[in-house]
């Protein structure tokens, strides 16, 4: 059987997540998400790069295209099992043409993607995670890391994330489904270009062409960053995936959402950094760089894969937490819990209106 989606039937009241007591994932049911939608998802992962700096190191640049693509990982932690039950770093290239505006060839590399350390020793966080695309003579180095699952359905995906360097370069984090034909695409993407003003982000629900090869205004939106924000400021980064629309936030301000084309099948999710010399991304000057750098990565889901651990009751969800308002990045707090499995007696300080029962939609 495979999970689909996520059906509220009942609602709570006076659910405050911040006098919540915090817990671990294993003792969860299910997660309320606060936002522009409620949703309920059934898994959370978080992804913690600020405390790696014992094992962190800056590769320098590889510069003949056959190493590139061939470079080994930069670091232990990426074999490590944290690391390999989720991610992939890429290392496929353009040859074939992927962009047709492209004009420059354009190299993913395990090489571009590592932990940094911070030398200043008077600020937070210790470390960082790097990906990083480089302008050399005759190609384009880049990173990207996706999901090793293309069976997501439905996320919010959130990263405390900044992008610095110079003009060219595009950094982003987003859901993608494939499709031969660029207009079967699905995708939902929040893109950051470095040639633009630093207080502007774009929000895209793919395709953002029409059939006749125009701008679909309908498909994007040019956000701005709140409260004087930066690209280049470390800020959270929202993108939520519900099944009607796709919101996109800013330290939890809400800065875009899209109804239109709204991804309606299973994904896969991707991050990365790069640069083909195009209209979108521009041409980077060869020497310069760009990076994508990340504090910490978490993302709430659903997905069609077979469960890896046992629900407490078949389609029921008696321990209700949530990620949004926790006072400790990464870890859930429990809401409420029914009793009856995961999570029973843990808390009982919130009462619902009715039971909440969330159904797994089953095909």
């Amino acid at each position: 059987m495979e999970i689909l989606s996520l059906l509220l039937l009942g609602g709570v009241v006076g659910v405050n997540a911040q006098q919540a007591p915090l817990t671990e994932d294993s003792r969860c049911g299910c997660y309320l998400m606060k936002g522009n939608e409620t949703a309920y998802f059934k898994e959370h992962r978080f992804f913690d790069f600020r405390n790696h700096h014992h094992h962190a190191s800056v590769p320098p640049v590889i510069t003949e295209v056959k190493d590139t693509s061939d470079a080994p990982i930069t670091s232990p932690f990426f074999n490590s099992t944290e690391w390999t039950d989720f991610w992939m770093i890429s290392n496929w290239n353009n040859s074939h043409g992927i962009r047709e505006d492209s004009t420059l060839l354009m190299v993913n590399s395990p090489n571009n993607v590592y932990l940094e350390a911070n030398h200043d020793a008077d600020s937070s966080p210790k470390s960082w995670l790097s990906l990083r695309t480089e302008r050399l003579q005759k190609f384009q180095t880049t990173a990207e890391i996706e999901s090793l699952s293309a069976k997501f359905k439905f996320v919010s995906i959130r990263m405390l994330a900044r992008t610095i360097g110079a003009r060219g370069a595009i950094t982003a984090m987003f859901t993608y489904r494939h499709s031969e034909d660029y207009y079967q695409v699905q995708e939902s993407d929040l893109e950051i270009r470095t040639s633009d003003p630093k207080n502007v982000i774009h929000c895209t629900n793919q395709p953002s062409l029409d059939s006749e090869g125009d701008v679909e205004v309908r498909a994007s939106k040019n956000a701005t960053m709140p409260n004087g924000l930066e690209w280049s400021d470390w800020a959270v980064h929202r993108l939520d995936w519900t099944p009607r629309s796709t919101t996109w936030y800013v330290n939890d301000i809400q800065v875009a959402n899209i109804e239109f084309q709204t991804p309606k099948d299973v994904s896969n999710i991707i991050l990365n950094a790069w640069s083909d010399g195009g209209e979108w991304t521009g041409n980077m000057t060869v020497g310069e760089s760009a990076y994508l750098q990340l504090q910490w990565f978490e993302i709430l889901y659903n997905t069609t894969e077979p469960e890896k651990r046992q629900e407490q009751g078949q389609g029921v969800c008696h321990s209700v937490c949530s990620v949004d308002g926790s006072p400790e990045v990464g870890r859930p707090v429990m809401l409420w819990s029914n009793g009856g499995g995961r999570g029973a007696g843990v808390f009982t300080g919130w009462v619902p209106v009715m039971m909440v029962t969330v159904l797994f939609l089953l095909a």
